[in-house]
């Protein structure tokens, strides 16, 4: 047998320790692998690589992914759906493991839906993913975001300053709310919840009257106040999946605060910090789990499937429930991050 691996979208930490678990773990039962390089582009042009037990050896800590990311939506045009389908066929594939978030996975249930045999690895850094508890690549930007609000409080206190730390989260306020809980953030802001600028202010401003001369603020990308309809980005370009290229509530934010307290404010935009580097040992571990459960349910011939984390068990979901909403920060979560604001 002969399975494709692809790796879409955003890339982050673990998605090597995957593809080495898929091939490892298959290679014990007698299969092949081809590598698709960059997402579901490889699949429209084609572009392959091997994947030997060779290829894999020593990725386990190491970022990114061998095989290269992109945001490629086949979906849109009928040639590029058409010619997915044809290359899988062309370059015999029996099954293709897609490792990536709802857009990516979006993409394989609907050639699922076609008839292809796909099985889904769920891989978004805003751990947005429905169906699963948890997917890796997130502890480590948790634990890069409070690494970065550790070394930003002294600076901020020094220079008696409000520092508003941008971090990632389109829709969805995991990272900005953990990482914000273990940074020891004054105010986290996420768009599940839109904010009050004034009422930001107002914690700002209390806290000086209570004798702590600075604030650290950390701000999903996602979260808009409610005086602005709809989330603030610096430009208006769009993905290919239709997504706006979100960044620039920090920088809004920082001016607000200033403005309106008077008080020095700063802004600070963690990006691609959060995806880049070697995994956390949770994440290593975690990824590996998804990797061998991948290539089992294969083995198993159960396709149209996400592997999943429920608990401390790893599962499979149907492809077509996991994708089907985004998951957000649920309210008591959020209610634990605001006892600490202020």
């Amino acid at each position: 047998m002969n399975i494709g691996i692809l790796t879409g979208g955003g890339d982050c930490p673990g998605l090597n320790a995957v593809i080495r678990a898929i091939v490892k773990r298959g290679h014990q039962f007698g299969y092949d692998f081809t590598g698709i390089r960059d997402g579901w582009k490889g699949l429209v042009e084609p572009m392959t690589m091997k994947l030997t037990l060779d290829a894999v050896s020593g990725i386990l800590p190491t970022g990114g992914t061998i095989l290269g990311t992109s945001r490629t939506n086949p979906m849109k045009s009928e040639k590029d759906t058409g010619a997915v389908i044809n290359n899988i066929k062309a370059l015999g594939l029996d099954v293709v493991i897609a490792i990536g978030g709802d857009d990516t996975l979006g993409v394989a249930t609907k050639l699922s839906a076609k008839g292809l045999k796909m099985i889904g690895v769920p891989k978004t850094i805003d751990n947005d993913l429905s169906g699963t508890d948890a997917t890796f690549g997130f502890d480590t930007a948790v634990s890069i975001v409070t690494w970065a609000l550790d070394r930003l409080h002294s600076t901020t206190e020094s220079h008696h300053r409000v520092m508003v730390v941008e971090v990632m989260g389109r829709h969805a306020g995991w990272i900005a709310v953990h990482g914000g809980l273990a940074g020891g953030a004054d105010i986290i802001l996420i768009p599940e919840k839109p904010f009050d600028i004034d009422a930001v202010c107002k914690v700002v401003s209390a806290r000086r009257q209570n004798g702590k001369n600075f604030s650290l603020v950390v701000a999903a990308e996602g979260a808009y106040p409610k005086e602005v309809s709809g989330i603030i980005t610096k430009d208006k370009e769009l993905d290919a999946f239709g997504h706006a290229k979100l960044g620039g509530i920090g920088e809004f934010l920082a001016k607000e605060i200033e403005e309106r307290t008077g008080i020095e404010s700063r802004h600070v935009v963690l990006g691609h910090l959060q995806r880049g580097g070697t995994p956390t040992a949770y994440d290593r571990i975690l990824a590996t789990r998804y990797g061998v459960a991948a290539i089992e349910l294969v083995h198993a011939g159960k396709f149209g499937r996400m592997v999943a984390l429920r608990g401390n068990d790893i599962i499979d979901v149907s492809l077509a429930d996991a994708t089907s909403k985004t998951r957000t920060v649920d309210p008591e979560t959020y209610r634990i991050a605001e006892i600490f604001f202020g």
